[in-house]
């Protein structure tokens, strides 16, 4: 079953808060949120709930060209259900 969600990048992707940023104008945005398609749903022996999630990433420099990353593992607190 295909659902629509929000994949949270920012809780995807954590940066330590103690690590210099070094910007790289043409490097993926890996902050906000984005539109993904969830279509697989698994546990992990801890009782934590992964989804298999389809999403893209956009690039700071604004470019129309987009990372399409398919059939990705995201843990469930990163997704919120679209509406």
């Amino acid at each position: 079953m295909l659902t629509s969600v929000w994949v949270n990048l920012d809780i995807l992707f954590p940066r330590p808060p103690d690590v210099p940023r070094h910007v790289i104008e043409t490097g993926l945005d890996l902050t906000g949120v984005v539109q993904g398609r969830l279509h697989g749903r698994f546990p992990s022996v801890d009782g934590d709930w992964y989804g298999i999630v389809d999403y893209e990433i956009g690039y700071a420099d604004g470019r129309r060209d987009k990372l399409h990353l398919v059939d990705q593992l995201v843990p469930f607190h990163a997704l919120r259900k679209r509406t």
